[in-house]
């Protein structure tokens, strides 16, 4: 027996969330999770192939895979933005290309990622002066800061786990990560600190961090959600942690 039904927009409804996670982290979703759930947007999520180790080779390889994990996502969802959740695959690639190869199939999205999204949450915070934390392998490192400073940002202190491994990155404790964000975040000439990876835990941290040492604290998740949010068209106000949700 057919039965009659109808339908509507499903969860999507009118704009929702595009996220592109490495297969290698397993940090992001379950941060980013709670601030998209307050704003009441759909996210979906396509998971693309990475080395374990985290190299400026491994990542580059990521640009190949780019395009046919970008349509994985579902066809036909208007997406408010589109996320490519790795910063130093970022870094690597180049922001730019990065949006190039998402729109080859999805040409009307909003693309960002998590070093777009932290420069854009560090002008929203008017710093330009930054202490950076890692827990890249130096090469690693170095891109970021050469990129940073091509865009305008003094790197004023520098501090890694020098990790390369993806897996332990996941695995660093939350404590280790606030002890770092402190110890770099006390230099006076830093204006702000920003805590790179996807897969390094920050969210319950962020808030004390700020609190112990008196400025702002980013990190790749919460910039990523706040810049995906903001290219949505939702007011970010309080959806998430640190001072970068009350811009």
């Amino acid at each position: 027996m057919a039965l009659a039904f109808d339908t509507d927009d499903g969860f999507a409804g009118s704009a929702a969330l595009g996220l592109i996670v490495l297969k290698t982290d397993e940090t992001m979703e379950v941060e980013l999770r709670e601030p998209f759930a307050r704003a009441r947007l759909a996210c979906y999520h396509a998971r693309i192939p990475m080395h374990p180790t985290i190299t400026p080779e491994t990542l580059a390889e990521m640009a190949r895979d780019l395009p046919a994990t970008a349509a994985l996502l579902p066809d036909g969802t208007p997406f408010g933005a589109i996320g490519y959740g790795c910063t130093s695959g970022a870094t690597v690639i180049g922001p730019e290309r990065v949006a190039e190869l998402v729109r080859m199939k999805h040409p009307h999205a909003n693309v960002t990622d998590p070093v777009s999204a932290v420069m854009a949450g560090l002008a929203a915070l008017n710093v330009r002066r930054i202490g950076l934390l890692t827990p890249y392998l130096p090469e690693v490192t170095r891109a970021m800061q050469a990129l940073l400073a091509a865009n305008g940002f003094e790197v004023a202190r520098v501090g890694s786990f020098e990790e390369g491994e993806d897996r332990v990155v996941a695995r660093i404790t939350e404590a280790a990560t606030l002890a770092a964000m402190v110890e770099i975040g006390s230099d006076p000439d830093c204006e702000a600190v920003f805590a790179s990876c996807t897969n390094l835990r920050t969210f319950g941290i962020l808030d004390e961090a700020e609190r112990l040492i008196g400025k702002p604290v980013v990190s790749s998740n919460q910039a990523l959600g706040w810049h995906m949010l903001r290219l949505a068209g939702v007011a970010t106000h309080g959806l998430g942690p640190g001072q970068l949700f009350g811009c």
